[in-house]
C-alpha cells in the first residue's frame, strides 16, 4: 500500500556480546585466534556478517568461519548459534548455501572443517524440513579460502583457489590467507550424496575466482559460471612472493568453466562470457542447479564509459547464452552493492521480476534502495526508496517472501 518499513539490527554473536561487555576490541587479526585477547581465547569468533538466507522456517545469518546464527524475522532479535539440533559436526559452515528448487534441499559445506588452516572439507545436505540428511568428509589438495561453490542436479563442485592458509603463518600473527602465484586451481567434483571415495580433482592453471553465478550439468558436462581474474582480487591479502597488488590483473570477467567428467586428463576449459569486469554475480534463484540464461552482477568497469569514484558503479544483466547485456548506471559519485533478484510472482518466468540494489550516494552520504525491472535494467527505476541515512556497504543478501515467512518455525 505504498509504505515501506526499514529495520536494522546488529547480530548479537558471542563475539559481539564479549566486546560490548568489555567496551573495547578483543579480537585481533582477521581469522587469527592467536592474536586475540587472552580473555576470549576459545570463544566463537563468528560475526554473522556475510549472508542472510531463509530455509525451512528459519532465518539464518552466516559467516564461513563458524556455524550459522538464527535471527527472528520480525524483530531481527538474535536467537543464537545453530548446529542443526546437534547434527552439525564442523566448526565452520559456508555463507553460500545453494537451494535445490526441485527437492527443497539446502546444500552447503564447511572448509577448514578440522581446525585452523586444515585442508578438510565437509559436505552437507539438509532436506526441505531443515534436517541434515547427508554428510561427507574429504581433504582438498591444500588449505585455501573456499568462499563459494557450485551445485547442479547431479554434482557439487568445490573450487580450491590459491588463496592459501598455513598454521605457522597464523602462529606468527600473520593474516589468514596469502596469494600463491605458483599454485594451480583444483576443482573437486563430487556426485550429489556422494562420499569421499567419489571425489575427483580437475586441475587448471593459476587464476582467481570467488563467487558463482550459476551451474548446471547434463549428466556428463558440468558448467560453472564465475568471474575469473588473472590474479588475486582481494588487495588485503598479500602475495606470497612479496609482489605488490596488481589491480589490472585482479579485474575479472564472467567466464564459464566446463568440466568433462569423463576427461581422463582431469582438466577443465574456460570461456569468457563478457568483457565487462565485475563481481557479485546473481541469478534467478529459482533456477539454481538448473540450466539458465538470465543473470545479473555489479560492474567495476565498462569499456568506453567513465564514472567518477571507485568500486562497483554499474549493474548489468547478462544473457549467458548470447552475451547480451543491459547496464544500469546510478549516477556519478555512487557505488552499488550486490544486486538481488525478486520474482514478479511465484510463477513468473525465469528472470521476470525485479532487481534490488543498495546504492551509496557518496556525495550526499546517504543510501537508496533502487528497484529495477529485471528485463529492462537500462530503463528508469521502477522505484527509488531514499533513506535518510547511510547504510554501511554489506556483502550478500536475499529476498524472503511473505509466504515463506508465514511458515516460520517457533
Amino acid at each position: 500500500n505504498g509504505v515501506v518499513d526499514f529495520k536494522s539490527r546488529y547480530v548479537h554473536t558471542e563475539r559481539f556480546k564479549a566486546e560490548a561487555k568489555a567496551g573495547r576490541s578483543l579480537f585481533g587479526v582477521y581469522r587469527n585466534p592467536f592474536t586475540d585477547d587472552p580473555t576470549v581465547q576459545g570463544l566463537n569468533r563468528g560475526l554473522g556478517n556475510t549472508n542472510v538466507f531463509y530455509h525451512a522456517g528459519l532465518l539464518y545469518v552466516a559467516k564461513e568461519d563458524s556455524p550459522p546464527v538464527i535471527i527472528e524475522p520480525d524483530s531481527l532479535a538474535t536467537v543464537g548459534s545453530y548446529d542443526f539440533e546437534g547434527a552439525l559436526r564442523s566448526p565452520t559452515s559456508t555463507a553460500h548455501p545453494k537451494f535445490d528448487p526441485r527437492t527443497g534441499e539446502m546444500v552447503f559445506f564447511g572448509y577448514e572443517a578440522k581446525g585452523q588452516a586444515t585442508p578438510d572439507i565437509v559436505y552437507y545436505e539438509a532436506d526441505k524440513r531443515g534436517r541434515l540428511i547427508h554428510e561427507a568428509w574429504f581433504e582438498a589438495p591444500y588449505a585455501s579460502m573456499v568462499h563459494d561453490f557450485a551445485v547442479t542436479q547431479n554434482f557439487v563442485v568445490f573450487p580450491i583457489i590459491p588463496l592459501r592458509s598455513d598454521l605457522e603463518w597464523l602462529k606468527r600473527g600473520d593474516v589468514h590467507f596469502k596469494w600463491d602465484p605458483h599454485e594451480d586451481v583444483h576443482l573437486g567434483v563430487l556426485p550429489r550424496k556422494g562420499t569421499a571415495a567419489d571425489v575427483r580433482w580437475f586441475t587448471g592453471g593459476n587464476r582467481f575466482a570467488s563467487h558463482i553465478m550459476g551451474a548446471s550439468d547434463d549428466g556428463r558436462f558440468i558448467h560453472v559460471d564465475t568471474p575469473v581474474s588473472e590474479s588475486n582480487y582481494f588487495p588485503w591479502f598479500p602475495d606470497l612472493t612479496g609482489a605488490p597488488y596488481d589491480p589490472a590483473k585482479a579485474r575479472g570477467c564472467l567466464s564459464r568453466w566446463t568440466i568433462d567428467t569423463r576427461d581422463p586428463n582431469l582438466t577443465f576449459t574456460e570461456r569468457e562470457l563478457t568483457t565487462t569486469p565485475g563481481e557479485f554475480p546473481r541469478m534467478d534463484d529459482r533456477q539454481e542447479t538448473l540450466p539458465y540464461r538470465w543473470g545479473v552482477m555489479a560492474l567495476s568497469d565498462v569499456p568506453g564509459r567513465t564514472a567518477p569514484g571507485g568500486g562497483f558503479r554499474w549493474v548489468s544483466t547478462i544473457d549467458v547464452e548470447t552475451g547480451r547485456q543491459q547496464i544500469y548506471y546510478p549516477g556519478d559519485h555512487a557505488t552499488v552493492a550486490e544486486p538481488v533478484f525478486v520474482p514478479a510472482t511465484p510463477g513468473s518466468p525465469p528472470g521476470v521480476g525485479y532487481v534490488f540494489i543498495i546504492v551509496a550516494r557518496r556525495d550526499r552520504m546517504h543510501s537508496d534502495l533502487v528497484i529495477l525491472d529485471a528485463q529492462h535494467l537500462d530503463a528508469p527505476p521502477v522505484c527509488t526508496l531514499s533513506l535518510p541515512m547511510r547504510i554501511r556497504m554489506g556483502v550478500h543478501g536475499n529476498w524472503v517472501d511473505q509466504t515463506d515467512l508465514a511458515m516460520r518455525r517457533a
